[in-house]
């Protein structure tokens, strides 16, 4: 079998921006060092409206969501780092969304946090928060086992190698294209 992620799924709207992904106040902390790492990832999507509940438990630094589902135009907002860093911190392996905002979708390659996949079809109004799936990298799908339901995905295309290094700087190593 190939390459899958499963897991449970929080679902989120439009627009949802750089600044509800890990808020400004947040972006002191130094991805590079462990504990602040950790503690970025407790702050992921704190700021979301009150009606999507907890990302994070409170207390905890990893979510119970390995994959967000959510609408059109993703990661919009600033341009920070800190949007893909905080949400793979968290424990995010991918994030499918119907788009994104294209600075964000680079910063996903370019870190190698998490996969954006994105959607053929307006997912966010037919899944629910808490409802398990499947992504199938091999076959482009998104399975859901709580509808028995499948989806198409789009390819990842030159991004996946690079995500699966673990970022841009690690794929230019790996491939030869940076010394070591």
């Amino acid at each position: 079998m190939g390459k899958v992620i499963r897991g449970l799924i929080f679902v989120l709207d439009d627009n949802i921006d750089t600044d509800q992904i890990i808020p400004a106040e947040y972006l002191t902390l130094v991805p590079s060092k462990p504990d602040e790492y950790e503690k970025l990832g407790s702050y992921a999507l704190v700021g979301l409206p009150d009606r999507y509940g907890k990302f994070v438990a409170s207390g905890e630094t990893k979510t119970r969501y390995p994959i967000i589902v959510a609408g059109e135009n993703f990661g919009c907002g600033s341009s920070r780092e800190h949007a893909p860093i905080a949400l793979g911190a968290s424990g995010v392996k991918a994030v499918i969304a119907q788009s994104y905002a294209r600075i964000f979708f680079r910063n996903c390659s370019a870190t190698g946090e998490l996969y954006p996949w994105e959607s053929l079809e307006r997912l966010c109004d037919r899944f629910k928060t808490g409802q398990e799936v499947t992504i199938d990298f091999e076959l482009h799908q998104l399975i859901n086992h709580t509808l028995d339901l499948t989806y198409t995905l789009k390819p990842l295309g030159d991004v996946e190698p690079v995500i699966d290094a673990g970022g841009i700087f690690a794929y230019a190593r790996q491939t030869g294209m940076i010394s070591r």
